[in-house]
């Protein structure tokens, strides 16, 4: 089905069907899922490539580029990316933010 537009007076609302819902719902999760993963992956580097404290700026140099990679995962994933705002591309990053931080912090406090 497609989507309809329905008159509201001075608005116009659209309707979307249940497979298209389902599958922007789909989109956002493999967006999120995406954005999670690489912030847990630049976090493990971090740990991995820093010897000390020093260093730190690697591991935020680490989460920049994670964040910059996020958009061409989604490419090869036929993600489209087209219709994502400066808010969906700041949640983006900072799900990947927060799970760099949190992986990176378990790591440090945790002793291997």
């Amino acid at each position: 089905m497609t989507e309809e537009n329905v008159s509201n007076g001075t608005e116009a609302i659209i309707v979307k069907s249940g497979d298209q819902k389902r599958k922007e719902h789909n989109e956002r999760i493999y967006r999120t899922g995406i954005a999670s993963i690489m912030g847990i992956v630049a976090g493990v580097l971090s740990y991995l490539l820093i010897q000390n404290e020093t260093q730190g700026v690697i591991g935020f140099l680490l989460l920049l580029g994670a964040m910059v990679f996020q958009k061409h995962i989604f490419m090869l994933m036929k993600i489209d990316v087209s219709g994502l705002g400066g808010k969906d591309w700041f949640y983006q990053s900072f799900m990947a933010f927060a799970f760099w931080f949190i992986s990176w912090t378990i790591l440090l406090t945790i002793p291997f």
